[in-house]
């Protein structure tokens, strides 16, 4: 009976520990997010509207003018996607190794300094990095200049080719700094022991962190990645403070952020209508709940065994 009665205080402290939190995060999250899928049901008739379905779903697919705007976006997302997978991850893991050495000095400098551009606002980075590569009255061109290579330069955010590329690789400098802490607090987690036992059968080296190190950190990798992947398909920030609505040049680097944007709220002479904008907000719901889910359950489960 004591027992019970413990497990059911604990239960009510947990329950009114958990209460405030659970409130708020339904407030903001849950009760917008059905609101939003609810919205996408319906299109509007006049001034009223009225109950449609999947009708919005079969445009957005469908119809020529919508469908070529989000296939366009859509696809700019998913590369987007790569190039922090590609870039900024495996940097942020080899930055981690080498700061995790014991020998390397100043170590903690590094760290921050690393980590600054991440608490940075958008809207300065976006500007910074833009007023860095005007080809008018930007820096690159002279620094590539002092070195010889100024034929190399180009408007790399004005070009089609190269503009989603760009922002993609600043976008890896500001956030590099979230892997490399992360997977920096999984190595610090080793047990000695392990280490220590890698070391009497001369493992040392690159050879420990590729045999020993790196299978043990894989679960924190893999909730890095499906971090990155949310952070991605939610990106709108660095787009739209960097090239604007518009997503230019000729919407190259326009993404699901800025198509959900311009839909939603309207831009220049393009009216705003919610019905499609709640329609494409939703497929990114959609898209980020399918990216989850194969994680959690095609791929960590696999991870568990390396956990301590």
């Amino acid at each position: 009976m004591a027992e019970d009665t413990q497990r059911k205080r604990r239960r009510w402290h947990i329950a009114v520990f958990l209460a405030p939190a659970v409130l708020v995060y339904t407030a903001i999250m849950i009760l917008p997010l059905f609101g939003t899928l609810q919205l996408s049901l319906f299109t509007a008739d006049g001034q009223s509207r009225v109950f449609a379905g999947l009708a919005n779903f079969r445009q957005l697919f469908s119809d020529p003018r919508w469908s070529a705007s989000f296939w366009n976006a859509l696809g700019n997302n998913v590369w987007f996607f790569i190039i922090h997978m590609l870039v900024q991850n495996p940097i942020g893991i080899l930055l981690a190794a080498l700061l995790s050495s014991s020998r390397l000095r100043f170590s903690a400098f590094y760290r921050t300094a690393i980590f600054i551009p991440t608490i940075l606002s958008f809207v300065i980075v976006g500007f910074t990095w833009k007023l860095i590569l005007s080809p008018l009255w930007g820096v690159a061109p002279n620094l590539l200049d002092l070195i010889g290579l100024k034929s190399l330069f180009v408007p790399w955010l004005g070009k089609e080719q190269y503009a989603l590329t760009t922002l993609g690789l600043i976008s890896v400098w500001q956030f590099i700094g979230i892997p490399m802490m992360l997977i920096y607090a999984a190595l610090l987690s080793i047990p000695d022991e392990v280490i220590e036992a890698a070391e009497c059968d001369g493992i040392t080296g690159m050879a420990q962190f590729w045999k020993i190190k790196l299978p043990l950190i894989l679960p924190s990798i893999g909730i890095i990645s499906v971090l990155t992947f949310v952070g991605n398909f939610n990106a709108f920030d660095l787009i739209y403070s960097a090239q604007g609505a518009l997503a230019g040049p000729n919407y190259s680097t326009d993404i699901l952020g800025t198509f959900l944007y311009r839909t939603f709220f309207g831009f220049q002479l393009q009216t705003g209508d919610p019905y499609m904008g709640s329609t494409i907000a939703s497929m990114m719901f959609f898209i980020i709940l399918a990216g989850v889910c194969l994680y959690l359950f095609a791929i960590q489960t696999r991870l568990r065994r390396y956990q301590f």
